[in-house]
């Protein structure tokens, strides 16, 4: 538990700190940095989990963010969000959990940060502090055993082209409005081996 904990808080959630590297996914430039998305938090956790032994993998759906902000809906194209999640097996039992929001932004978005008693999946709440509606998972893809660079990417450029292009450009990960796509890739969608 301490290990899901020292992720959730001591890595900031920064959905606009992306690049196009997969140096941005390995666990030490996630600790260097002390800030990552989704994705690179929750290899983070599985990478510290395996270190101590317990056998973990990354998740990956889709959910809703019904609290985005405007410039992030904007920025993204969309209010569909491609989310990692951590899948840890703990007394023979495997349990999702994810590390991705830290306290001090649950506090000053007012979303209730997602406690976790190391026994039952852990999963972003439905609801926030005032009752509004949160996060709404929406599709399951899975679990995978290391990143799926290549995938990874072909999906991030299928379901955010104008986003991705603005960071191919070198213009940063700042949520700004949408431009035309540059992009000519015609990315397959991410179907992690096992199914969708």
């Amino acid at each position: 538990m301490r290990l899901y904990y020292a992720v959730r808080d001591r890595i900031r959630y920064d959905p606009a700190f992306c690049n196009l590297s997969r140096e941005q996914f390995r666990a030490g430039a996630v600790l260097a940095q002390g800030r990552g998305f989704c994705i690179p938090k929750a290899l983070l956790l599985a990478t510290l989990a395996r270190a101590q032994g317990i056998p973990a993998a990354l998740g990956l759906a889709d959910v809703r963010n019904h609290l985005s902000t405007p410039e992030m809906l904007e920025g993204m194209d969309t209010d569909r969000f491609f989310h990692g999640y951590t899948v840890m097996s703990l007394e023979g039992k495997w349990v999702k959990v994810s590390p991705a929001f830290n306290l001090s932004m649950c506090e000053r978005f007012r979303v209730l940060p997602l406690e976790w008693d190391g026994k039952q999946d852990a999963l972003l709440h439905p609801y926030d502090a005032l009752d509004r509606r949160h996060m709404e998972y929406l599709a399951d893809h899975g679990v995978v055993w290391d990143l799926p660079y290549e995938r990874v990417m072909a999906t991030l450029w299928e379901r955010f082209p104008g986003y991705m292009a603005r960071l191919a450009q070198g213009e940063g990960g700042r949520f700004q409005p949408s431009r035309a796509s540059t992009a000519t890739a015609d990315p397959a969608p991410f179907f992690p081996p096992g199914g969708a």
